[in-house]
């Protein structure tokens, strides 16, 4: 049977109906399937750049990099002033004790102080930022590394928090290992009389160093107020070198 009487014969069955195949059809369809499913993946993946920008800027204040917010150094004598004052802690980070490696690296992030400091007071434009963000994270890691001289086996999750704090928290960072260094400081004094007045002398200036800090936050247009917070920062760096005699 011939394929045309064969069309012909299937024709009349109740229910049929004979489409002639077509290639060019076909191929259209396949094209129409693919900028289907191209659309479909274009749409998801936008919506899940959608969920992470909102999971991202909804992230809680820790995770937050600092605003760095310091109005400092309106004038030449105040800037002058201000990198005068950081000076001492690259003399201190010199004179530290160095009897162990963590001794050492301790001694060379004051010196990393020093010159974080200065050099953000130094400077001006939009690099200036970016200088106060290093002077913070420097400060940071000093306690840090005063935190892992003082003991050798702080805790391996607090020092892992730490690392991936300190980028974008360094005051929350300076804290923490503040807060460890006064513990440890409290408790040698206790123990040792010698170290008594030296510890005398280092609340004395944590307390006017803090006073000073909080003044030059609420107080941004009083001159030298940064300054005299650096000099009793100073005092209080030194004091603590004492513990690692």
């Amino acid at each position: 049977m011939s394929p045309e009487k064969s069309n012909k014969a299937l024709a009349g069955v109740h229910g049929m109906q004979l489409v002639s195949h077509s290639p060019v059809s076909f191929q259209e369809m396949s094209k129409l399937d693919d900028l289907t499913c191209g659309a479909s993946n274009t749409g998801t993946d936008h919506q899940r750049r959608l969920i992470v920008q909102k999971v991202w800027h909804e992230r809680p204040a820790c995770l937050r990099p600092i605003r760095c917010t310091h109005t400092g150094d309106q004038n030449i004598a105040e800037t002058v002033a201000n990198v005068l004052t950081s000076l001492p802690f690259i003399a201190i980070g010199l004179q530290a004790p160095r009897k162990n490696v963590n001794c050492k690296i301790y001694a060379n992030s004051l010196v990393g102080v020093g010159l974080a400091s200065s050099l953000y007071h130094a400077s001006r434009g939009r690099l200036r930022k970016y200088l106060r963000w290093a002077d913070y994270t420097m400060i940071a890691t000093a306690t840090v590394c005063l935190s892992r001289a003082l003991r050798n086996e702080n805790p391996k999750l607090l020092m892992t928090a730490s690392a991936l704090f300190l980028p974008i928290q360094p005051l929350m960072v300076s804290a923490v290992h503040t807060g460890i260094m006064e513990v440890a400081f409290a408790k040698r004094a206790f123990e040792d009389p010698d170290l008594r007045m030296a510890h005398n002398v280092h609340k004395m200036s944590s307390l006017l160093g803090g006073a000073f800090f909080v003044a030059d936050d609420l107080l941004p247009q009083t001159p030298f107020l940064h300054a005299a917070w650096h000099l009793a920062a100073a005092v209080g760096v030194t004091t603590c070198n004492k513990l690692l005699d």
